[in-house]
């Protein structure tokens, strides 16, 4: 029998709480999520935002060099003026929308604009901390942000959908887009497809068929 030290896993370095300049770059609309809550089974529209922050480099990869620390934050796909989604992009543009301006944004917009964000550490029960954005406003008036590093990423079911983007995230994303019925219903599209194709062409070459 051997014994074998188990070596502690490394911790992930958060983003330093406090308050960073940063710049939207990616939009990943994850779909429709199901949840319960006090017995009743609820369904959510859910879409990632992610900041890059040029002011905390790090060294992630000796092949890239020094990148951008990133902060993500996931909202319920809601314009309501109740949802977080509002009223963060509220604080961020520094002015509140009307009710036809919320109906019609685009939050494709957000990519590439700068921000100030604000950043706390919460610890959980288990003894990790996690880096949270707590708030989101503009940057001060004549301060220049760093030009964008990261490219830009869209994905969603519409122009931006890609399998191979799917497989570069993190594992509960990725469960958590191959649950959702937006995902299925492209699945199940593209089967029907290939079907219809096959049963083209074996209609194309029924004449040819030995038998």
């Amino acid at each position: 029998m051997s014994i074998v030290a188990k070596q502690k896993e490394s911790k992930r370095e958060q983003v330093p709480s406090g308050t960073h300049i940063a710049r939207c770059f990616s939009m990943v609309h994850i779909g429709t999520t199901t949840w319960e809550y006090l017995g009743e089974t609820k369904e959510t529209d859910k879409v990632r935002i992610s900041f890059e922050i040029p002011g905390e480099m790090r060294t992630f990869s000796e092949d890239q060099g020094e990148q951008p620390m990133v902060i993500d934050k996931e909202y319920t796909l809601s314009m309501h003026e109740k949802a977080n989604l509002r009223k963060d992009l509220e604080s961020w543009r520094g002015k509140t929308f009307s009710d036809k301006e919320a109906k019609d944004f685009d939050i494709l917009k957000l990519i590439g604009v700068t921000c100030s964000l604000g950043v706390i550490h919460k610890d959980t029960k288990g003894g990790n901390t996690y880096a949270r954005i707590s708030s989101i406003s503009g940057i001060p008036k004549g301060f220049k942000a760093p030009d964008q590093i990261n490219e830009n990423q869209i994905f969603d079911y519409n122009d931006n959908f890609s399998e191979d983007f799917i497989e570069n995230l993190p594992s509960w994303i990725q469960e958590q887009i191959k649950e959702s019925p937006e995902y299925k219903k492209i699945h199940s599209e593209d089967s029907t497809i290939v079907i219809d194709q096959m049963e083209k062409e074996s209609n194309t070459n029924e004449d040819d068929c030995p038998f």
